[in-house]
């Protein structure tokens, strides 16, 4: 773990110092919410050489559901970061996407852009979102992957967490960041014994609305502390990736964030060359205190 502290470089001590610099660069998506195309029903995506067609909610989107409808379309950072995380990088270099691994996505929204890409490369993946974007969510999945696991599931205990039928190592999960626990879901999702837990959450393009801060940033450490060390295993690492759109919002996040994690903003020299400095895109990594 020393070697990948090293690669990543200095932490951030200072959230506000942080943001002032962040946003002293050019941010050409502060003038975008960061749609690729919200009028759309569906989208054609390339990534890694994979065509995929992704369907959208525009009833969805432009309803008055109080509890947000943001998940209901794709949003720009979103097949960038998962072009990136499915290529080689520094975290498949030092063992987190590899086909022992186990990520879980928050806030995956409809389109499963990330578990398409990064899912079948590892054991495990698990994208959550709200009960409403579930059904859709899992309709792209089921479309965009050759090889559905049609095996009927076993019978499950009515719990607070609806966990679909696994596909091609990818599962989906209903959470809510301010109602549910996750103290389960280690047993729930099937992975116990020694160094049970995830080696990955994400989080992308999850921060628009400062009001969900706190339970995102909660929820990211929660998850990151299900895995207990003793020595030998990793620590769960937390990776954000986000659209700049306001310097208040972005700030209050990092603060949070800093507050129960130890923080590093990801290098240009680690990332490709669309998420890197002046893109409007930025990626942090995590370390929970």
């Amino acid at each position: 773990m020393s070697d990948l502290f090293t690669l990543l470089g200095d932490p951030v001590t200072d959230p506000e110092e942080e943001s002032f610099v962040v946003f002293s660069h050019d941010v050409p998506s502060q003038q975008s919410l960061g749609f690729i195309d919200s009028q759309a029903a569906e989208i054609e995506i390339s990534i890694g050489g994979r065509d995929l067609t992704i369907r959208q909610s525009r009833g969805l989107l432009t309803s008055d559901r109080k509890e947000g409808t943001t998940g209901a379309v794709v949003w720009k950072v979103t097949p960038l970061f998962a072009e990136w995380i499915a290529s080689p990088n520094f975290l498949s270099k030092h063992g987190f996407l590899g086909s022992d691994n186990v990520a879980i996505e928050l806030g995956a929204g409809v389109s499963g852009l990330v578990a398409l890409t990064l899912g079948p490369k590892i054991k495990k993946y698990i994208a959550t979102d709200q009960d409403y974007v579930i059904r859709l969510l899992k309709r792209n999945i089921a479309e965009n992957l050759p090889t559905i696991n049609t095996r009927k599931p076993k019978p499950k205990k009515k719990t607070s967490h609806s966990i679909s039928e696994s596909v091609c190592g990818i599962e989906t999960l209903e959470l809510d960041w301010e109602l549910n626990s996750v103290s389960s879901l280690p047993s729930q999702l099937g992975l116990s014994g020694e160094g049970a837990g995830f080696d990955l959450v994400i989080a992308c393009d999850c921060i628009y609305n400062e009001s969900l801060i706190e339970p995102l940033n909660s929820t990211c450490a929660q998850i990151c502390k299900l895995r207990s060390l003793d020595g030998k295993d990793r620590p769960t690492l937390c990776l954000v990736a986000q659209q700049l759109r306001s310097h208040e919002v972005f700030e209050a996040w990092l603060k949070s964030f800093n507050s129960l994690f130890k923080v590093w903003q990801v290098p240009d020299a680690l990332l490709t060359a669309p998420l890197r400095v002046n893109s409007g895109f930025i990626v942090h990594i995590g370390v929970v205190r």
